[in-house]
């Protein structure tokens, strides 16, 4: 349905006229080690039995060193724009789509493998990944999913011992990592940047015929028969945005790359690189050592959302007409009310409120500006005030386990707040405490892949230990239930002193 590349050449190039190029991965040199599998995404994604990780057929898939029969596989091309501007053609520099299946519930999951070699979008990179950044983004994609946000995920990891030099924080200092590969799945890879380069290079058929074939495969609320078909799609795209990224504030996740290349036409989760979770409440957090200007700083997610959709606007310009374009900017007017909307439903549920109150933006406002001049940690401090009871509260009696609210106790108008609060759980009907603790506990994660916490895990890898991949895995997958072996890890507790020194880079 989607036309591919006619040079055959696996060189790196200008490209036109096509979705995709054909590009086959590059197996690894020495030998590969299977890291890591998610058995949910095996067995209730792929329709496989976690016992095929023992086979060298499947060894063989993740890692690139053979594609399945019939399969040929296809890198995409899209542009973008990148830290607000337009950086031109960009596209799978390190990623190799090898099909998409169809499972047993009907579900359409493409299988993309990352780190597996250089293709025609590869511009000066390698065209691999290294294990740092790939046991990031295997152990994220899945601890996303678990906390209910929108994503792609990840089946499998495998490290190799190929060497890929890496200046980590771009100041000169070029090491040696070890190759890593990660196969990814997700319902479509297809992101803003996909349309922005047919609309950029004029190629406004193949623009038609792309968003045709988004819609029929990912729309079907949108009647393809309908000559705004492309104004609904765009409406849609619009609200799933704004509840992706309130999804995001919800549990303190900053993207880091907030670029259009890295948005999904799906609004998914997709593309994790110098990602991180706020630990100190601070709207000025980036956890990406190479944004300067703090362009994507998780207090500016929203309004790069809205950057972002508008540069999805202004790439349909050209197949709307003139009252689609007027409508087309109505909607995108509504994009901060569907957002802020979202946001205080959210955060509704996170305090355990019921119902509606004038005074709950208020609350939640004033909640955070606590933890803002606290630097309260944001995760533990909504899940203590999950656990502990409101006659706990009422007295300002916190015990020591609850040592974020005891941080927060800090703040001369904590008092204040707790009063307002206490307020208006009352106004809650037919709740009870224990009701409300239950409540929120399901809402408010006690466990969060903590920068530390990965960094630890991925120190132990580099020696070939992923006992710690492991546990973080299992943890992970139930992030709203108290579990033994985290606690034993002290993944709840106060980040270890060495944490705060952590840095995280885009060279990955």
């Amino acid at each position: 349905m989607l036309p591919v590349d006619t040079i055959p050449e696996n060189s790196i190039r200008k490209v036109r006229d096509c979705i995709f190029s054909v590009a086959y991965p590059t197996p690894f040199i020495s030998r590969v080690l299977l890291v890591a599998v998610s058995k949910d995404v095996l067995e209730g994604i792929l329709d496989l039995d976690v016992s095929v990780k023992e086979t060298d057929d499947f060894l063989q898939l993740v890692s690139g060193g053979k594609v399945v029969l019939g399969s040929i596989p296809l890198a995409h091309r899209y542009g973008g724009h990148q830290f607000g501007s337009w950086a031109g053609q960009l596209g799978d520099g390190r990623a190799h789509l090898l099909g998409v299946y169809t499972n047993r519930y009907g579900e359409r999951w493409e299988l993309q493998l990352k780190g597996s070699g250089k293709t025609p979008y590869s511009r000066n990179g390698d065209g691999r990944a290294v294990l740092r950044s790939s046991v990031r983004e295997f152990l994220c994609s899945e601890a996303m999913h678990y906390l209910g946000i929108p994503t792609s995920r990840a089946a499998s990891l495998v490290v190799s011992n190929d060497d890929v030099w890496r200046d980590q924080f771009y100041n000169g200092s070029v090491k040696k990592e070890r190759g890593a590969i990660v196969l990814r799945v997700a319902q479509s890879w297809f992101r803003i940047g996909s349309l922005e380069i047919l609309a950029h290079s004029g190629e406004l058929d193949l623009q038609r015929t792309l968003l045709d074939f988004v819609i029929r495969e990912h729309f079907p609320s949108v009647n393809m028969n309908d000559s705004n078909r492309y104004l609904d799609f765009f409406s849609r795209v619009v609200l799933e945005t704004a509840n992706l990224i309130a999804l995001w504030m919800s549990v303190g996740f900053a993207h880091g790359v907030c670029n259009t290349d890295n948005f999904s036409l799906l609004s998914i989760t997709i593309d994790y690189g110098p990602f991180g979770f706020m630990e100190s409440y601070d709207p000025n957090f980036v956890p990406n050592t190479s944004d300067d200007e703090r362009r994507y700083k998780i207090g500016n997610q929203a309004n790069v959302g809205m950057f972002n959709l508008n540069k999805l606007l202004q790439a349909l310009k050209p197949v709307l007409d003139r009252r689609q374009k007027q409508l087309a900017f109505q909607i995108l007017e509504g994009y901060s009310e569907h957002y802020y909307t979202r946001f205080t439903e959210l955060f509704r549920a996170k305090l355990g409120l019921l119902g509606e109150s004038e005074d709950d933006n208020y609350l939640i406002a004033f909640l955070l500006k606590l933890m803002e001049d606290t630097k309260a940690d944001f995760t533990m401090a909504f899940r203590h005030l999950s656990e502990i009871t409101q006659d706990q509260l009422k007295e300002l009696r916190i015990p020591q386990e609850f040592w974020a609210l005891q941080d927060l106790a800090k703040h001369k108008f904590f008092s204040d707040w707790i009063t307002i609060y206490l307020l208006r759980l009352g106004r809650n009907r037919g709740d009870s405490d224990s009701t409300r603790r239950k409540r929120m506990t399901a809402v408010n994660p006690r466990y969060i892949l903590r920068n530390w916490m990965a960094e630890s895990a991925i120190q132990k890898a580099k020696m070939n230990d992923f006992s710690e991949i492991h546990l973080l895995q299992e943890v992970l997958q139930h992030p709203f239930q108290r579990q033994a072996a985290a606690e034993k890890a002290g993944y709840s507790l106060r980040p270890p002193s060495w944490a705060k020194d952590l840095k995280v880079s885009c060279s990955s």
